[in-house]
């Protein structure tokens, strides 16, 4: 079984109200679609990065977003992932507001340079992507 690495932005999506804006609101419909029908078919973890993230905001909502993370399993600190998210950072890729999402990073345009950053450093390179993804080509109308 495939293990998948539960980000922040899934259970956000899952706990926010329905967006106005067309792009968000297909991505919150395909996290819930990807959530209720594909994610037993994972291995589902999750790290105290996601935890700290999701732990934030509304106290009504950030009780329901570590609801959804209740079970699955968290991965065990590394040592190493604070000086990797410093390389990364060092990148110059992300405001150093950012740091913490170097730690889990997920974004298409500097992930090229990240990649080469692990590679470098002789480091596995996850393979990034979004519910919309994992559902494959079978979407259908509701």
């Amino acid at each position: 079984m495939e293990t998948v690495y539960i980000e922040t932005s899934i259970v956000s999506y899952m706990r926010q109200q329905p967006s106005n804006h067309v792009v968000t609101a297909a991505r919150q419909l395909l996290t819930h679609r990807w959530w209720n029908d594909e994610r037993r078919n994972f291995e589902l973890v999750v790290s105290q990065y996601v935890i700290d993230e999701a732990s934030v905001g509304s106290p009504t909502l950030a009780a329901e977003r570590l609801e959804l993370l209740e079970g699955i399993p968290l991965l065990p600190f590394a040592n190493e992932i604070p000086e990797i998210a410093s390389e990364i950072m060092s990148l110059g890729v992300l405001p150093p507001k950012a740091q913490v999402d170097a730690l889990h990073i997920a974004n298409a345009r500097i992930l090229p340079r990240i990649h080469a950053l692990l590679d470098k450093l002789r480091l596995p390179i996850p393979i990034i992507c979004t519910p919309e993804e994992m559902l494959g080509n079978d979407l259908e109308d509701d």
